[in-house]
């Protein structure tokens, strides 16, 4: 009784320390950035930029170029047969008219269904490959690949980095995850391929970040890790500049338009509306 008592006190004190150093700062800040600041930071298109078509299609990547994103960011899974697609659930319910784990299909099944739009109308479109989004891009500005790890499998990794290579894109495309087996993995295949880690908040004078579950930090475990990228209400000034004097950049996630996001001396924005912050570029 003691022992559960005790971890839940921990627990408590943990999400008193996360409330204090994170989300009460951040509810102070001003709001907005100037059309100059705007033009300093780099835009990373959510999803290929959510919010100006249907999320990870081909067209909704296009619109993203279209609207002047620095970065195109996707996300990544592995099908049955060992193809890598582009979608942000592991399933395929909620953005076709399909049913089933991709982990469980093979690719002629995957996209033998349609995407479909918000109001759950079939589209023309189907979930793309990897490789069908590298051609699509072809280096017209960085894409950023968020890889969605299974543990004990890093077969999604090694397929990604493949395909990669195959295109000559290594210069224009970076590689994210929570996982920290994931960008291990990726670095010890291509230890040159840019890497960015996802987190969602950590606390000052606490040697861990939280990325959906606690993880042990230190600037020497992450010494290959060239952004961190945070969520948006979760993250503070002081330790923005920390990362900043070790090297590293940081990045915000998900935001809409500028005028609601946080002042704070980020290197870039990640926004499923990219247009909102290139619209007078």
């Amino acid at each position: 009784m003691n022992k559960k008592l005790n971890m839940l006190l921990g627990a408590g004190a943990i999400a008193a320390g996360y409330v204090a150093y994170n989300v009460i700062p951040n509810l102070f800040y001003r709001r907005g950035y100037t059309r100059h600041e705007m033009d300093e930071l780099a835009i990373i298109a959510h999803r290929g930029g959510a919010g100006l078509g249907r999320e990870n299609t081909l067209s909704c990547i296009e619109h993203g170029i279209e609207a002047g994103a620095d970065v195109i960011e996707i996300d990544v899974h592995l099908t049955a047969d060992g193809e890598v697609v582009v979608c942000h659930d592991k399933s395929i319910d909620r953005t076709t008219t399909g049913m089933g784990n991709i982990a469980d299909l093979p690719l002629a099944e995957v996209q033998k269904f349609h995407i479909v739009d918000h109001a759950g109308n079939p589209t023309p479109e189907h979930i793309p490959t990897l490789a069908e989004v590298i051609e699509a891009v072809a280096g017209r500005c960085k894409l950023l690949i968020e890889v969605k790890h299974e543990n004990g499998r890093y077969d999604v990794e090694r397929k990604m980095v493949e395909v990669v290579h195959r295109y000559d894109a290594q210069n224009w495309v970076s590689v994210q995850s929570f996982s920290d087996e994931s960008l291990a993995e990726v670095n010890r295949i291509d230890p040159v391929l840019r890497l960015e880690k996802l987190l969602i908040f950590r606390v000052k004078g606490v040697p861990a970040v939280f990325d959906g579950g606690f993880t042990a930090f230190d600037y020497e475990k992450y010494n290959y890790v060239s952004s961190f990228n945070f969520y948006y209400r979760s993250v503070t000034r002081n330790i923005i500049e920390r990362l900043h004097e070790h090297g590293k950049q940081v990045k915000i996630w998900t935001l809409a338009g500028p005028e609601d996001t946080p002042h704070l001396p980020v290197d870039g924005i990640i926004t499923d509306r990219p247009d909102l912050w290139r619209r007078n570029r």
